[in-house]
């Protein structure tokens, strides 16, 4: 228990006595500083109670004497011990009206009490508190320890976390999303920090912070990052009525280990249902989807005996990579997110996933209306630094379809500049934003080169002339009203593009090729 300022006053051995701000004496101290400086308060961290005999404090000047109390309370010094019979025969009253006026308790030690001895009672204190902290902890840590040996090994623990805290305690996953809440009154308060989780995901773990509550309630919440890589796996929240002490800290810090520990064993699971979840991948894309059920068993329930879709995204500017497998580099944090919003979507709604990464790119086969795929799709929509496309819902047999209609809607999102394109949008819309290719901008530019060097050099304008003319589908009167010329003017030019390019404008193919590279260009 801390060491307060009224059980250092009623300590017999000490016989001291108050006499300023008696009311304010349940403050905890946490150390004991002696200083004659008149302005100690740079070497204080507070908390303190600060022992003078005040040899070189004026105190035949109030306002001086008033100036060192304020900075003292300023610097957060709990109480002021002002020792007698040295160089004061008792406590000036001038000090005594300035430590009322702020309520800063005031002592007066007797000549007999050496303040070494007030030093000796707090740090006795200080260190038998520190022990019973300790001791707490350690008792904690074995109630923790054997709640996350239970059948439900993470919600007994959080359970224990929050009981021993007088608070609650919630567990999130990578994306921020909850997993487990104790008590379940806690759950929306729980819900509602998930901007400070995303906060907290940038910095690199392991990392903490202490916020405010969600708004509506009085808790202080302490976040905690999951995990020994540079990137957390999870996340831990404790929310208390009062600051956590020593001893709650003791225990918090078990439970961080232990729900590390936790992940990290489940970290050689996933991996393992990874390098599986790409070997059924790479049998379906072979149309050998009969010998992908009877590999996948149980373990991936009727994932492969519905209609599913297929999602395949990618961090923008990647590029395709060969298939998919185990041994490819760790995908980007965009990516990472998606599988675990995915993943964790499916864990709630006890549904099957396949979730396969092939270096900077990452599929997702999940059945037709799964909330992992809505979990993934949302996601994809939302963060930047993606490209996703998403085929229709097909039979699982046709894996290798499903897969051509997410690499033609990836397409098309790329140059679209948007992050998630469907298979039955890939129809819609106008051909001329899929111009944007630069092999497209290289074509028309070598197509249409001769004619801009021929109007750079000599008169006739003739791409003017001829995008007119494609405009107003070759008729020659609309086109050269358009272009201010008389139409045999417009015919010339016409021939002279013949000529310069060495194609016939009668060939359909050919106005569609200038058109396009027209369009490219533009």
């Amino acid at each position: 228990m801390s060491l307060t300022l009224a059980a250092l006053a009623h300590h017999t051995s000490l016989k001291l006595t108050v006499l300023a701000a008696g009311g304010r004496l349940g403050a905890e101290v946490r150390w004991v500083h002696t200083s004659e400086l008149e302005d100690p308060a740079p070497y204080l961290e507070g908390g303190e109670l600060l022992l003078t005999t005040g040899l070189k404090l004026d105190t035949a000047d109030p306002e001086a004497v008033a100036g060192y109390v304020r900075r003292l309370a300023a610097a957060g010094v709990v109480g002021l011990g002002f020792g007698v019979g040295v160089g004061h025969d008792e406590v000036p009253r001038a000090l005594v009206a300035a430590a009322d006026e702020v309520g800063l308790p005031l002592l007066e030690v007797p000549r007999a009490t050496p303040f070494i001895a007030i030093s000796k009672a707090v740090s006795a204190a200080v260190a038998a508190d520190q022990y019973q902290a300790v001791t707490a902890g350690f008792e904690a840590q074995r109630e923790l320890t054997r709640a996350a040996l239970a059948s439900d090994g993470t919600g007994a623990l959080l359970a224990r976390l929050a009981a021993h805290l007088n608070g609650w305690a919630a567990l999130y996953d990578a994306s921020g999303a909850v997993l487990a809440v104790a008590p379940e009154w806690a759950g929306r308060r729980a819900a509602r920090l998930g901007g400070e989780i995303d906060r907290l995901r940038a910095v690199a773990a392991p990392a903490s912070a202490a916020v405010a509550g969600p708004a509506g309630s009085e808790d202080r919440v302490e976040l905690q990052s999951l995990g020994t890589g540079r990137r957390p796996r999870g996340f831990l929240a404790v929310g208390t009525e009062e600051r956590l002490d020593t001893a709650a800290r003791y225990v918090v810090h078990a439970a961080v280990a232990l729900l590390t520990l936790s992940l990290e064993q489940s970290r050689a699971l996933v991996a393992a249902q990874g390098r599986l979840s790409a070997a059924l991948l790479r049998m379906l894309l072979a149309g050998e989807a009969a010998h992908a059920r009877d590999t996948a068993g149980p373990l991936y329930g009727t994932l492969l005996d519905a209609p599913v879709r297929m999602l395949i995204a990618e961090s923008s500017g990647a590029s395709a990579a060969a298939g998919p497998g185990p041994e490819t580099p760790e995908v980007p944090d965009a990516l990472a997110l998606l599988a675990e919003r995915a993943e964790a979507a499916a864990v709630r709604a006890a549904e099957p996933l396949l979730v396969v990464s092939e270096g900077e790119r990452l599929i997702v086969l999940a059945a037709e209306g799964a909330a992992a795929l809505t979990a993934a799709t949302d996601l994809a929509e939302a963060e930047d630094g993606l490209a996703a496309g998403l085929s229709g819902p097909l039979d699982p047999a046709d894996a290798p379809t499903a897969r051509g209609q997410a690499e033609r809607a990836l397409a098309v999102a790329r140059r679209r500049g948007v992050n998630l394109v469907e298979h039955g949008e890939v129809g819609v819309g106008s051909v001329v934003p899929l111009l944007a290719d630069d092999a497209v901008r290289a074509f028309a530019e070598g197509l249409l080169r001769p004619l801009r060097e021929h109007d750079a050099t000599s008169r006739g304008d003739l791409v003017a002339s001829l995008a007119a003319w494609l405009a107003h589908h070759g008729q020659w009167d609309a086109a050269a009203a358009d272009l201010g010329v008389h139409r045999h003017t417009l015919r010339y030019r016409m021939r002279r593009v013949e000529e310069i390019l060495g194609r016939s404008l009668d060939d359909p193919d050919v106005r569609m090729e200038l058109w396009l590279a027209l369009k490219a260009e533009a």
